[in-house]
């Protein structure tokens, strides 16, 4: 018989809550569970049956809680892995450019050999050398 009662409320609770809302959905099932089985253990006694429900939606709350503190730590390292692709992406995309950029520009440049004596700077003799210029049309 009690049993009954309480699915008839619970019943009303969610047609009274709403779908979209949620967390006061699950508060008073939370509440109504926890006074239900307060009720139950205490054989009725009001005062007990009211901790119980008051401890069911704390309960529920604290859940709620820990939940949103999960959903927003894995918010904040999607966005951060966003963030770290983005900067990738464009490390990659420069990268390329300077590629394509430096395989255009070697069809268009020349190198020129400028031979070097020997020369004697400072007190220090420098052997002779080849050095190339490069010319880019």
């Amino acid at each position: 018989m009690k049993m009954s009662r309480l699915l008839v409320l619970i019943t009303i609770c969610v047609l009274f809550a709403g779908c979209a809302a949620t967390r006061p959905l699950t508060d008073m099932a939370a509440g109504a569970g926890g006074g239900a089985l307060a009720s139950e253990l205490s054989k009725g006694d009001p005062g007990i049956t009211a901790a119980g429900a008051a401890g069911g939606v704390l309960i529920s709350e604290g859940l709620q809680y820990a939940s949103a503190q999960q959903a927003k730590k894995a918010e904040l390292a999607g966005y951060e892995k966003g963030r770290s692709d983005a900067v990738k992406q464009q490390y990659w995309i420069l990268i390329n450019q300077q590629k394509e950029k430096g395989q255009q520009q070697e069809q268009n440049v020349r190198y020129y050999e400028v031979p070097v004596p020997e020369q004697k700077i400072d007190g220090v003799i420098l052997n002779p050398t080849t050095k190339y210029l490069r010319i880019e049309e």
